[in-house]
């Protein structure tokens, strides 16, 4: 059996009456990207800041890296990098003032700082940015300083919450090769984001909703195990067609992508296609299509409270 980096039993915080996270169950091996996935307050950056030692539980107890928290939290700090949704940096330091920084506090030697500095200078294309203030980086360049900084000292697991909600589509795919090279090396990473293709991007994922974990696998398999069959609509009249589909109690979601209507069936209705296709009079040139489902169809199906 591979090794487990994360076993998390009956993870739960309270803020008060609010419930956050409500027990929550992971298991996360090493050398693995882990993915955390739902909806603004769906406890995903409490179930990570748990995990780090920032908080406390209210119940529950994990075993990270072997070490039991929150008994033993402190220990775990040293192995650890974390890079948090915003930049968080000194804005008023240089690139390389902000990375001797993170190493010294993370109690690197000198001779050791300064060799591990350079190699990430190389590493994350910073070589021509040492002397430049933090502050007026691109988003970009922002990021790749905050991965450096988080892994200056070596961690053995990384924690990322939503690393790439403020950069463009290119830097992220690039963060997303970085992230594989660390895999590479025997890193671990747990990771929050909003964007389902960078959930597919993970070795396993977990839908989080009102607190609780409503599914959780590999992304192929969640899509293969989905209980819903997918029906795409492409013709006139999209709009109406929408309103007379939501009023079904066979229809479990319908969105509108671009010139389509891409609509989530009950599994259990054996021809779906002709559920959907007598909503309303669709017009002659209309077109039904069964499509194979995406994370995003089982992400809104977890999220609805029905099992993926």
């Amino acid at each position: 059996m591979s090794e487990l980096v994360v076993d998390a039993k009956g993870l739960t915080k309270n803020f008060g009456p609010k419930r956050a996270v409500d027990t929550l169950n992971l298991k996360i091996e090493r050398g693995t990207i882990y993915g955390l996935i739902g909806p603004n307050g769906s406890g995903k950056t409490t179930a990570m800041r748990m995990l780090t030692g920032l908080l406390t539980p209210t119940e529950g107890t994990a075993d990270v890296l072997g070490i039991r928290i929150p008994q033993k939290a402190e220990s775990l700090k040293r192995r650890i990098g974390y890079m948090t949704q915003t930049f968080s940096h000194y804005r008023d330091l240089t690139v390389v003032e902000n990375l001797r920084f993170a190493a010294d506090i993370y109690g690197l030697s000198r001779r050791n700082k300064k060799q591990r500095i350079d190699d990430l200078l190389a590493q994350y294309a910073l070589q021509d940015l040492t002397s430049q203030l933090a502050g007026s980086l691109s988003g970009g360049q922002r990021q790749r300083l905050a991965l450096a900084a988080a892994v200056v000292h070596k961690p053995d697991l990384l924690f990322l919450d939503e690393p790439t909600s403020a950069v463009d589509p290119e830097s992220r795919r690039n963060f997303w090769e970085q992230l594989f090279d660390l895999v590479d090396t025997g890193v671990t990473m747990i990771v929050s984001t909003h964007f389902m293709d960078e959930a597919e991007r993970c070795h396993k994922i977990a839908i989080l909703d009102k607190g609780r974990k409503r599914a959780d696998g590999a992304p192929q398999t969640l899509m293969k195990d989905i209980k819903a069959s997918v029906v795409e609509i492409e013709g006139p009249g999209l709009r109406e067609a929408k309103h007379a589909l939501d009023a079904l109690k066979e229809i479990q979601s319908v969105a509108q992508i671009g010139a389509r209507l891409r609509v989530l069936v009950n599994a259990a209705i054996s021809d779906p296609i002709s559920i959907v296709g007598g909503a309303t009079n669709f017009s002659a040139d209309t077109s039904f299509e069964l499509v194979k489902p995406n994370l995003e169809d089982v992400f809104v199906m977890a999220t609805k409270g029905d099992a993926a």
